[in-house]
């Protein structure tokens, strides 16, 4: 599923217009994109959290010829499913 295709079933699912599921849908993950980039993290109970960890630096090697290189440290988002969103998946 696509986000227009996401933007579809809100429409559906809401009874208003794509454009207005497309704006609600857009306000959602600018919401969350922002909370993230605080360094906050984001709990939807029944669905799941995002939140922000540090990756550490670390040496990797080339794949091609086998050189270490330095891989730098960075943030990276990230998701964990709540039990309700596991137990429906499995």
């Amino acid at each position: 599923m696509n986000k227009s295709e996401i933007i579809e079933a809100v429409a559906e699912a809401a009874n208003i217009s794509k454009a207005q599921a497309g704006n609600a849908v857009e306000a959602v993950i600018d919401s969350i994109r922002d909370a993230l980039a605080k360094g906050d993290s984001v709990t939807l109970i029944g669905f799941g959290t995002f939140t922000v960890r540090e990756r550490p630096a670390r040496t990797g090697r080339n794949p091609r010829t086998g050189d270490p290189i330095d891989i730098k440290a960075a943030k990276v988002p990230v998701f964990k499913p709540g039990k309700v969103l596991k137990e429906v998946v499995n």
